[in-house]
């Protein structure tokens, strides 16, 4: 949605233009590229608060500049403290509070956002440009390095191809100022374990989710929801149709031939009364759209690409059939409450570190995921599980209770929301389904059955070894990366690894990383 590019002026038609321009879709109401010192920041408008022309970015403010890819929820108390200390503003938009802000707090400012948010401020006074990312890295921001050394920011990777020769995510919860990167806020790291009782658990949980979706209702332009029928996106839009004053908007897809959970978002929609929609997809849609996702994706990991394909599939779908900017989905909860591999862990103290080392990552998985489905489509994506407050809470909680123990994934969350008529029992207490697996089990087989055609045996193995970080494994995993090499030549490092079960851990030494091939999962897939 933002683009932001320090460049020397002899080079910056040449590089600034032509990358600029590729994440277009991230913002295609208005345009706006302003010059700043010795740089130009850029920004691609996707109108969601303020509607109004007054609302268009870069800000400024006594020769400061701002751009920011956010919502800042709660920003109106914060405005008006603002407005007593004597500051002006011109937009209902959200993001102008920023300049005012760093006036007023400098980096202090970047802890005191309850927001998802990626910025890069342009300091007129000190000639500065400071740059800063959400805590869970909701909102993408990229960095490199041009051939002068000058670092070049963008929301997406795609802009610094052909600029930069290494491209890196912008690390959650830091701040870059002064030539460094500095970190105001791991969400993960947990100084005190919470040993609150069980019923006081759940009763925070219920009451902390209920407030990260309804503050995430608030927007100027319209607002839908995606629907899988599993128990996440379930809370979510069970929430939000019960804090809604008309029903919401929902959507669900699935394969042609064997969707498993078309059914249960069709039971959840009918349960809550929302307005729903399905949107099938054939194995034609997957195998022709395969080289389009990796390529809005930046990534060859197995997970993300095949979750990515109905994503992608039924945002295109919302995007060319409604008037809906912003959705909300069900990410997050997994790596907060435990996925099928998890019940595997050793113990709580593993359980707990498992969960901090996926929180740290998610920005590279399944937060990149929703992000590019969504935004490539126009639209903005709000994720309320990864709500600060919700995530610090879940994540201090005591491990021991978290850990399945009770012969049913998550039963913490389930347990939150048992008896209150959000959902029916049979939703609420259903088995965990992969959203790859979900969607048709036949996607994820359509997807092997092309890549075994692409290489012979002897193919894959002369192939794989040109690699020597994230190796690929499969065929499939091969093909992810030839594809992804096309685009993000060299860039393998944007992202850590393959999103696999934890391997050290019994039980989850695995080759495929869907939850089908665990000992556990059970009829997660009926």
């Amino acid at each position: 949605m933002f683009y932001n590019r320090l460049l020397r002026k002899d080079i910056r038609q040449k590089g600034f233009e032509s990358g600029f321009s590729r994440t277009k879709s991230r913002g295609p109401d208005s345009t706006r590229v302003t010059e700043t010192g010795s740089g130009l920041l850029g920004f691609h408008r996707l109108s969601i608060m303020g509607l109004t022309d007054s609302g268009m970015q870069p800000f400024e403010l006594d020769g400061s500049y701002a751009v920011c890819n956010g919502e800042l929820y709660g920003f109106e108390k914060e405005r008006e403290k603002l407005i007593k200390k004597g500051y002006t503003f011109r937009s209902d938009s959200d993001c102008e509070i920023i300049l005012p802000m760093w006036r007023e707090y400098g980096t202090d400012m970047f802890a005191m956002l309850d927001a998802e948010f990626a910025c890069v401020i342009y300091d007129g006074k000190t000639g500065e440009y400071i740059a800063a990312r959400d805590p869970i890295g909701i909102r993408p921001l990229y960095y490199g390095y041009d051939a002068d050394g000058v670092i070049v920011f963008a929301s997406e990777a795609k802009n610094l191809t052909g600029i930069c020769e290494s491209i890196m995510p912008f690390p959650p919860g830091h701040f870059y100022k002064n030539g460094e990167f500095v970190c105001y806020s791991d969400i993960a790291k947990v100084t005190e374990i919470c040993f609150d009782s069980m019923e006081t658990v759940c009763d925070n949980i219920r009451e902390k989710l209920i407030s990260g979706v309804r503050k995430r209702l608030v927007s100027d332009a319209k607002v839908g929801f995606l629907l899988s029928g599993g128990l996440d996106s379930s809370l979510v839009c069970a929430i939000a149709a019960k804090y809604s004053d008309e029903p919401i908007k929902t959507f669900a897809i699935g394969m042609s031939e064997d969707a498993i959970d078309l059914k249960y978002a069709r039971r959840v929609a009918e349960f809550i009364g929302a307005d729903h929609t399905e949107v099938y997809m054939t194995p034609d849609d997957v195998i022709s759209n395969l080289e389009r996702v990796i390529e809005l994706l930046g990534t060859y990991d197995i997970t993300t690409i095949r979750a990515s394909m109905g994503m992608y599939l039924v945002c295109r779908a919302i995007h060319e059939t409604t008037d809906i900017r912003v959705l909300l989905t069900g990410e997050i909860s997994d790596e907060l409450f435990g996925y099928k591999y998890t019940d595997f862990a050793p113990n709580a103290e593993a359980f707990q570190k498992e969960a901090e080392k996926r929180v740290r990552e998610l920005h590279m998985y399944d937060v990149l995921r929703a992000d590019r489905c969504i935004s490539v489509n126009s639209l903005e994506a709000r994720v309320p599980f990864g709500d600060l407050d919700f995530v610090g809470y879940v994540m201090s909680v005591n491990p021991e209770i978290k850990q399945n123990r009770y012969g049913k994934g998550k039963y913490l969350l389930r347990h939150a929301f048992e008896g209150f008529g959000y959902l029916p029992d049979d939703i609420l207490w259903r088995e965990k389904a992969a959203f790859s697996d979900a969607v048709g089990h036949s996607m994820v087989d359509y997807l092997k059955e092309y890549a075994e055609k692409q290489y012979t045996d002897e193919e894959f193995e002369t192939l794989r070894r040109k690699y020597d970080h994230a190796v690929p494994f499969t065929k499939e995993s091969l093909l992810y990366r030839e594809i992804f090499e096309e685009y993000y030549p060299g860039q393998s490092r944007m992202v850590a690894d393959f999103w696999m079960p934890n391997r050290s851990w019994k039980g989850c030494d695995v080759s495929d990383p869907s939850a089908r091939v665990l000992s556990n999962y059970g009829d997660s897939g009926i």
